[in-house]
Parts: C-alpha cells; sequence; structure tokens
C-alpha cells in the first residue's frame, strides 16, 4: 500500500483442482478458476492482475462491502433519537459502505487450517466511520470446499445499535471472457422492490410476473433489456427470494451454455441485487490488458434489501450489543447442461 502496509494474496485449491485466489485489500475475490464441461479451468471472475489495479478507481471488482451494502437515501437514517448522516457518494445516495468503505481497507487475514482450504479475514470499523455509530467487528470467512463450492460466511458485532448489510460484489463471466448476455439466469424470486429514478426503494414489494424482470425460469439475460429499457439499458435491482427466513436457500443459477459451465447461488439473505454492469465502458483494463465493456460480467450481490434501514416494513439490518450478525452465501459450481 502507499502507507507501506503489506497485502496479501492466497492461493485456494480443492481436490478436482479448482483455484480461487483472495487478497485482504477489501476481502477481495481477484479469481476463481472452475472447469468447463470438456474439464478446461477458466477464470469466471473480472478483476485484476495487479495490486495496482485495485487501488486505482474501479467498481468494487470482487470486493466486500459495506458497512452496508447497496444505498441509502439521501446519506441518512435515524435510529433511536438521532438521525445520522453518511457520505453521499452515488448522486444524492449513500452506497457500499460511502466513500472509503470495506472494500478499501486492509484486512487481517490468515490462512486455515489444513486440510480446510480457506481464509479468515477480520477488520475493525471505529465508532463513527463513514458516519456509521459503534464499533463494528467484523469477520468473513471464504472456504472453498471439495463439493466444487465457494462458502463465504459472515460475522459481526457491535457495541452499539448499528446498520449492518454485508455482501461480496463479484462480477461473474462463465465464459472466461465476453460479455455475459447469453447466459441464461433463473431467479427464485417472485418479487422485487421497485423504486425511484435514483435505486431507492419506494417500499413496496411487486411481482414479477409479466415484467422484464421474471427469472423464474431461465431465460438469457440479454433477451429483454429492450423491454426493460434505460440508457443503457440493464438490470440493477433488488428481487426478493422466494426462500427467505428459511436458512440457506436457493437464490439463482446461471448457466453459460458454450462453456457449459453452471453456478447455483444460495443463501440466508432475504434479497439480492441482480447488475448486469450496463455502466461499464470499456476505459478500465482488466486481466490480460482486456477492456472491460458493457455487459462484461454479472453481479449476484445476496443481501438485505436496500434502503432497509429506512423502511421499517423491510427485515431489519439493525444489529445491536450482545446479539451477532450472521450470514452464508455458497456459490457452488457444475458443468453440463443444468436439469
Amino acid at each position: 500500500m502507499p502507507d507501506g502496509a503489506p497485502v496479501r494474496l492466497f492461493t485456494l485449491t480443492n481436490a478436482h483442482g479448482l483455484v480461487a485466489r483472495i487478497t485482504n485489500l477489501g476481502a477481495t475475490l481477484t479469481e476463481l478458476h472452475v472447469p468447463d464441461r470438456a474439464g478446461r479451468l477458466g477464470d469466471v471472475v473480472l478483476g485484476f492482475d495487479t495490486l495496482e489495479g485495485y487501488l486505482g478507481g474501479h467498481p468494487y471488482f470482487g470486493c466486500t462491502v459495506g458497512r452496508v451494502a447497496n444505498r441509502i437515501a439521501r446519506g441518512r437514517f435515524a435510529l433511536g433519537d438521532r438521525t445520522y448522516a453518511l457520505a453521499v457518494n452515488h448522486g444524492p445516495n449513500h452506497l457500499h459502505g460511502g466513500l472509503v468503505g470495506f472494500d478499501k481497507a486492509v484486512w487481517v487475514a490468515e490462512p486455515l487450517a489444513a486440510p480446510v482450504a480457506g481464509v479468515r479475514l477480520a477488520h475493525v470499523s471505529p465508532d463513527g466511520d463513514e458516519g456509521y455509530p459503534g464499533r463494528l467487528e467484523v469477520v468473513v470467512v471464504m472456504t472453498l470446499t471439495d463439493e466444487n463450492a465457494l462458502v463465504v460466511d459472515y460475522t459481526a458485532t457491535t457495541d452499539r445499535p448499528t446498520p449492518v448489510n454485508l455482501t461480496n460484489h463479484s462480477y461473474f463471466n462463465l465464459a472466461g471472457g465476453g460479455d455475459a448476455l447469453g447466459h441464461e439466469l433463473t431467479l427464485f424470486a417472485h418479487g422485487y422492490t421497485p423504486t425511484d429514478p435514483t435505486l431507492i426503494p419506494t417500499g413496496a414489494i411487486a411481482p414479477v410476473a409479466g415484467t422484464p424482470l421474471d427469472f423464474t425460469r431461465p431465460a438469457p439475460i440479454g433477451a429483454r433489456l429492450a423491454a426493460l429499457g434505460g440508457e443503457p439499458p440493464g438490470y440493477d435491482h433488488n428481487f426478493v427470494l422466494d426462500g427467505a427466513g428459511g436458512g440457506t436457500a436457493p437464490a439463482a443459477r446461471v448457466y453459460e451454455p458454450v462453456s457449459g459451465r453452471v453456478m447455483d447461488v444460495s443463501t440466508t439473505q432475504p434479497g439480492m441485487q441482480l447488475y448486469t454492469a450496463q455502466h461499464l465502458d470499456g476505459t478500465l483494463a482488466g486481466k490480460r490488458g482486456v477492456a472491460y465493456g458493457r455487459y462484461a460480467g454479472l453481479c449476484l450481490e445476496t443481501q438485505h434489501f436496500p434502503d432497509s434501514v429506512n423502511h421499517p416494513r423491510f427485515p431489519s439490518t439493525i444489529l445491536r450489543p450482545g446479539a451477532t450478525y450472521r450470514q452464508t452465501t455458497v456459490y457452488g459450481f457444475g458443468a453440463g447442461t443444468p436439469t
């Protein structure tokens, strides 16, 4: 780092040759190599080959975001008898923890004991960090299993009530290059949270049926972009998962027909943000110098709903002293034709 702090890179492998690389800068997944239907390994996440890329400006490639992922309207919320003001860093709103969120922190990291292929990353967010109340202690454990799954477990504790909503912000491309518009997506979600033009939820929960957001049956990501609208058109929507509140439940399945790769996402979280990277414009050179253009990947950010702290009817994001925030997200990989 510019101040001399060392940054570490951990390589995890499993019995089948899968490889995950994780750095303690931002608790970031930098590489994830999984086989196609012919058994050939390919890296399926966007990112950079060097530390310098991650130190430059980028749209949260692979990192852990917090203290609160997604948006908080106008960077303000009330808790108890006090109103808190946060950094406003995305139009009129607060996004992904603010100007210096968890993605920019150097976490304390150590490998898990063999034979487990994993790394434990810890970070302390002090009272007042980016405007949030309370000292928050966060631990993220990433494990690569012999069942070809990357498991991400999050825990956090606080000494004062504070909102917490952590997620990983990886951009996936199961083809290993090109755009992701041909990826076939299934979402286990019959509802979503409509938003205003700044992507703040209105407070309603609406059905996806009859809209371009209906992925309850597999559909190519690019199939309904024209009907979706926007400039550029693309998804940046929070879906209400069907399995919310029932432990770890299926959230999404992605199938890439050329490579045959399949990714299954399951989570304990009530929501998931689908983002199709429509705002990448080719100005960022990623791995191997490849310019990341529009739709180069898709994000499946498991989370509580955006702006939950200002919507009492949404599942609460408030963590209180004596309680422990816990969430798990599992990314499982296979190849072939999904059943």
